[in-house]
């Protein structure tokens, strides 16, 4: 059985109580596509899926898009593999999709028709093999624009699916059962409100560190209106975990993409100085630095829970405990005091 001593939150109104900490399967993707995070070993990726559940994590979040169904096919497998009683919450997203599936390093096309999610849905419930999903979300806005990744140039659009148009696409395939709710990944605030008029926002995906801070104002949009928040990169793709720096980041697989992210390279000094503040916390309350980067996100209020990666077992035990640690006023000052000084990211310094 799963350890249920990991605090949940309630995911607004969808009946849904999640660990506050839940795994993010970006990485299961492996190698073989654009956006990798370098070599990923099947085993590994399930026998982590595995030992998350058992330490109490109680969701999953993958995407269609992460590995071209790749990371979709190993968390089916991995939970296949649990007990029914034992088996978490699977989160999934629709919207990216490749002109020729075979061009796996170019970048996928940001696409929401009707036909192309109905179509991304059935691929992903076979895939994982279940009737239906707990969570779909628009992984970005259906603009019909190539992905641009960091400040990387898009195509001309060729879709540009309203968004009014392809919510209400979402909202009929819960209204028939195929999915439980509803969310959206990276939209603004405008999104939000045009989206609530067509129908209920269930959950947002916003990502959100202390590097990262832009998406303060879709936070608090979804606590005013019972809408849940899961937050990804909060550990912003490894950087706030301690273990980085000039050295680790030149060691990274050529294939990685972090290694020409500015955020590890012209922004990286100023960076670190959020780095050690978060040290200095996490050191306070005796936790790895991980999991104070971890609890800083879910100090904000509306937040539901933070989506946390590992590619082994072991790793897991680096974020688990920010689940139940609650930083201080003092810890939290000490964190905005860093990022004003470094110039960090943009948006509010601390909640």
């Amino acid at each position: 059985m799963t350890d249920s001593t990991v605090p949940t939150r309630p995911l607004g109104a969808t009946g849904m109580e999640l660990s506050a900490t839940g795994l993010g399967a970006w990485v299961m993707g492996g190698s073989d596509w654009e956006y990798a995070w370098g070599p990923q070993d099947d085993t590994d990726s399930i026998a982590t899926i595995h030992w998350a559940v058992e330490s109490g994590v109680n969701w999953i979040d993958t995407a269609a898009a992460y590995g071209l169904g790749h990371s979709e096919r190993i968390v089916g497998r991995a939970v296949a593999g649990l007990p029914e009683n034992d088996r978490p919450y699977l989160f999934t997203k629709a919207g990216l999709v490749w002109d020729d599936p075979r061009q796996r390093h170019m970048p996928p096309r940001k696409l929401m028709t009707a036909a192309s999610v109905r179509r991304e849905l059935e691929d992903s419930l076979l895939r994982l093999g279940v009737d239906n999903i707990d969570l779909y979300q628009v992984h970005w806005p259906g603009d019909g624009r190539l992905l641009a990744f960091g400040d990387a140039p898009g195509s001309e659009p060729v879709d540009a699916t309203p968004l009014e148009d392809y919510w209400q696409t979402m909202a009929d395939l819960r209204q028939e059962g195929k999915v439980r709710a509803i969310g959206l990944s990276n939209h603004g605030v405008d999104d939000l409100r045009r989206a609530e008029k067509v129908a209920h926002v269930d959950a947002i995906q916003p990502p959100f560190s202390a590097l990262a801070r832009q998406s303060a104002d879709e936070i608090t949009w979804a606590a005013g209106h019972g809408t849940g928040v899961i937050v990804y990169q909060p550990m912003h793709s490894g950087l706030l975990t301690g273990a980085f720096g000039a050295a680790r980041v030149a060691a990274l697989p050529e294939n990685d993409w972090r290694r020409g992210h500015p955020d590890f390279t012209a922004r990286l000094d100023r960076n670190l100085l959020v780095v050690e503040a978060l040290r200095r916390v996490a050191a306070r309350h005796g936790v790895p630095v991980a999991a104070a980067a971890v609890a800083w996100t879910l100090a904000w209020p509306g937040v539901t829970g933070a989506i946390v990666g590992a590619r082994r077992p072991a790793q897991i035990a680096g974020w688990l405990p920010a689940a139940g640690l609650t930083l201080t006023d003092a810890d939290l000052d000490e964190v905005a005091a860093a990022i004003v000084t470094a110039g960090a990211g943009s948006g509010p310094s601390r909640p």
